[in-house]
């Protein structure tokens, strides 16, 4: 392991100095639940930077567009999820796209895609959630959000996105990785809470009930999506202008879905409360923005999708727990229950409703 560390740590120096950034001082970012890291580089003159660590080795590969639904499967779950596997290609393009329409994406100052490496714009601390955190109103910055969102829903949605580092195909999110990231929950699950059986009926059942949110949500794939966008995601930018202020990070999976699904997850955060009322106003700003023909058909298939993101994140969460040994998520589930018990009484839900009624008791649930 030693070895492998001194050995990405020359690659970093090189690409550093190729850069001209070789002088650079160095300071290592705390990481996150991926095998990205990150560090900020200041040089000299006093600019700040950041440097993208990625290793393309490090996860199993991205889904190649052509490939089948039973070819995926066996690939791995990248493949099943349609994500990127953190390849600097598919943030460089992604953010080219969000640059190109208005919205705020780190300029992208130098880029070795396979090697894993890029130096970025800094956009500082100043996360939502950290902001809020210090005293500052959430809602203009919620109303911001939603806001940039609307302006990525009305752009194009091309089938490829170019930026600095090559092309990258902008898949959908479908069938397949919806019910994929909803079936994390029954596999993970059992192994946090080993009273919890899901035998082969119950599995059945299981995609049964959710196939008509899945199909819907494939069916509605319509947009850019971030498929991250949540307050520890977004960057306030005050000193920029209208949805600029709204600096994004972390948007390398994005992928063609419903337009549902950004809002869901920024307005039912893992992380932070969001209130009724402020995910009230910020659905009505929405409408009020974006082309949306029937609003009751929009909001089913929000809670429809919000229900299924939280199954797969309660099983996210219970794997980082079991597997990788990260005891903290167990502080994110009951907000995650909260959310998802809310949405089962949503119009669309009642299959799903009865699934969780007969299989997982209440006192799980919460």
């Amino acid at each position: 392991m030693a070895e492998v560390e001194h050995e990405r740590e020359a690659q970093r120096v090189a690409f550093l100095n190729q850069a001209g950034l070789g002088a650079a001082a160095r300071a290592p970012l705390p990481g996150d639940a991926s095998t990205r890291r990150y560090e900020r580089l200041t040089t000299a003159s006093g600019t700040s930077l950041m440097l993208m660590d990625q290793v393309a080795a490090a996860e199993s590969p991205p889904a190649d567009p052509s490939w089948s639904p039973e070819r995926r499967k066996a690939e791995g779950w990248n493949a099943i999820a349609r994500l990127s596997a953190g390849r600097i290609e598919a943030f460089a393009a992604v953010a080219a796209h969000l640059r190109s329409v208005g919205l705020s994406a780190p300029d992208i100052g130098a880029v070795d895609a396979p090697a894993g490496l890029a130096v970025l714009e800094d956009f500082g601390d100043d996360l939502f959630a950290r902001v809020i955190e210090a005293g500052t109103d959430e809602v203009p910055l919620y109303l911001a959000a939603v806001e940039a969102l609307a302006t990525l829903h009305a752009a194009p949605t091309p089938e490829v996105l170019s930026g600095a580092a090559g092309d990258w195909p902008l898949q959908v999110y479908d069938e397949t990785a919806l019910q994929g990231g909803a079936d994390l929950f029954v596999e993970w699950l059992p192994k946090l809470k080993p009273g919890l059986v899901f035998d082969g009926a119950a599995r059945a059942e299981w995609h049964e009930a959710w196939a008509p949110v899945v199909a819907e949500g494939a069916a509605g794939a319509s947009v850019v999506a971030h498929r991250d966008y949540h307050a520890e995601n977004l960057i306030w930018l005050p000193e920029r202008q209208g949805v600029a202020r709204v600096g994004m990070i972390d948007f390398q999976d994005a992928v063609r879905a419903h337009p549902g699904w950004d809002l869901h997850s920024l307005l039912q955060d893992a992380r932070r409360d969001v209130s009724g009322a402020l995910e009230a106003e910020a659905l009505e700003r929405y409408f009020a923005l974006a082309a949306v023909d029937d609003r009751a058909a929009f909001l089913r298939a929000y809670a429809g999708l919000a229900a299924l993101n939280e199954a797969r994140i309660l099983g996210i969460f219970a794997r980082l727990i079991v597997r990788d040994g990260k005891p903290r998520y167990a502080g994110f589930m009951p907000r995650m229950w909260r959310h998802l018990n809310a949405n089962l009484q949503k119009p669309g839900l009642e299959g799903v409703a009865r699934w969780f009624d007969r299989y997982v008791p209440e006192g799980v649930r919460a």
